[in-house]
């Protein structure tokens, strides 16, 4: 009896050692499996976002020709970042003065107000008073549309008539004019 306890004893033995060899193999087993379900998830997050950058890529002719497209508006309406926003509001000033004088209405003040932060552009306004003519008044908004600089933008105006209204002379008006220019933000 003792020959069938002590085979099974070994047995056991052999069956716990055996065990223990094969506990190993199945947690490397068990972490390959762990991993190549985290790999697989990951591939399956990153495909979309490589087919987007490989549609990119097909398209980089196409998108620098807009960038240089969007680069060129951006000039036709805003003062560079390369330019103070003090130079920006005294050259809009200036070109203000002038589109004025040439339109026959009289400045009467003039002032650049500090610059805003909104978004990536600076907002410069510039506030002009006047007095002139009805008809120099719509010449100087035609004027301002055609200047070839960086857009000079109408935020508002109030116009008021000066002295008599009468039908045989030409009516004169007096007012603000609320205009602002756009500066790249650096």
């Amino acid at each position: 009896m003792s020959q069938v306890l002590r085979t099974a004893r070994d047995r056991s033995v052999l069956v716990l050692l055996g065990l223990l060899l094969l506990a190993p193999v199945l947690a490397l087993a068990a972490y390959v499996a762990y991993k190549h379900q985290w790999a697989s998830e990951q591939m399956a997050q990153l495909e979309p976002r490589y087919a987007r950058l490989l549609g990119l890529e097909q398209q980089r002719d196409k998108l620098q020709t807009l960038a240089q497209q969007s680069a060129a508006l951006v000039a036709q309406y805003a003062y560079p970042e390369s330019q103070e926003a003090t130079q920006a509001g005294n050259d809009a000033q200036r070109r203000v003065r002038d589109v004025f004088a040439k339109a026959r209405l009289e400045v009467m003040s003039s002032q650049v107000l500090p610059a805003k932060q909104e978004k990536q552009f600076d907002r410069i306004p510039v506030v002009v008073r006047y007095e002139g003519q009805l008809t120099a008044l719509q010449s100087a908004f035609v004027a301002l549309a055609a200047d070839p600089g960086p857009a000079i933008l109408v935020e508002g105006f109030t116009a008021q008539t000066i002295g008599v209204v009468k039908a045989e002379t030409p009516q004169m008006l007096g007012g603000q004019i609320n205009l602002y220019v756009l500066r790249v933000h650096p």
